[in-house]
């Protein structure tokens, strides 16, 4: 349980660095060095354990959990460079669990029970809440987009990530999936400004989200991944967007008006309830 909350908090420090990166810094430019930098940590150290290319992989899952990681990382960027840190964080965290149960509901015919049914509800109705133009936030309804869509590339990922580790251990199932989104990206890193590396600010927030965010994180995650249920991970990991939001809130002045509180609040409830009716599946 301990490394799901430490790696929990590692991701939630991810919207408030790249904000704290420097002002020419791209959301989708920051994602792909993110990856690049987590990527390549990962394949080395599955390379050196020899666990990588030891084995051979289903394709499906694997080039799924490479396009997850990929398009989460451009889509979870740039919907907090425009919803802001707090809400496209918890946008996006809170509803992976909903896609998650809709993903095997298509793919794997697994009926949803009326506890999924009623935490799903209460979870997209604090979304709902987190994007009403009230407060000081002033959302408009088709910025949450791009969190959405980062919550669905984030369950395209868990899902295909869960079917590797039958095949192997959990470094070399983290490898395939980041090394993979790195492969992913790499015309955005072909194409994109990354003169902000140059600077010290943005060396740093590179590294801290590739190696912290990224390689130690995720390495935590698979580990207890393979050992836990997923329902107990889902639980342990809403100290993401509760870390996020505590470090927008100090650390760049961010704030939530009452309904955005009521939907985070909402959506916290929502996910726990999900974590509950893991249980009783």
């Amino acid at each position: 349980m301990g490394m799901v909350l430490l790696a929990a908090l590692l991701w939630g420090t991810t919207g408030t660095a790249r904000a704290l990166g420097p002002a020419g810094a791209a959301p989708l430019s920051v994602g792909a060095v993110r990856i690049a930098i987590g990527g390549a940590l990962l394949v080395a150290i599955a390379l050196g354990r020899g666990t990588l290319v030891s084995r051979r992989w289903p394709l499906g899952p694997a080039l799924l959990g490479a396009v997850g990681v990929a398009v989460y990382q451009l889509s979870f960027f740039e919907g907090t460079a425009r919803a802001g840190v707090a809400v496209g964080t918890i946008v996006a965290i809170g509803s992976a669990p909903a896609f998650a149960g809709l993903f095997a509901f298509v793919t794997l015919g697994e009926r949803p029970t009326a506890y999924w049914t009623l935490a799903t509800a209460i979870a997209v109705a604090g979304v709902v809440l987190l994007v009403l133009p009230s407060g000081v936030a002033g959302l408009e309804p088709a910025v949450i987009l791009l969190p959405l869509v980062a919550g669905a590339a984030y369950a395209v990922y868990a899902t295909a990530s869960k079917r590797l580790l039958r095949e192997g251990d959990s470094v070399a199932v983290a490898a395939i999936a980041f090394g993979g989104g790195a492969v992913v990206l790499s015309p955005v890193l072909v194409l994109a400004d990354l003169s902000w590396l140059g600077e010290p600010r943005g060396l740093a927030v590179a590294v801290w989200l590739g190696v912290a965010a990224t390689a130690v994180a995720y390495l935590l995650f698979m580990r207890a991944l393979s050992r836990l249920p997923v329902s107990e991970g889902a639980t342990l990991s809403l100290a993401e967007p509760l870390t996020a939001s505590l470090l927008a809130a100090i650390v760049l002045g961010e704030s939530l008006g009452p309904s955005q509180l009521a939907g985070a609040a909402l959506v916290a409830a929502g996910l726990v309830l999900l974590a509950r009716a893991g249980r009783h599946a």
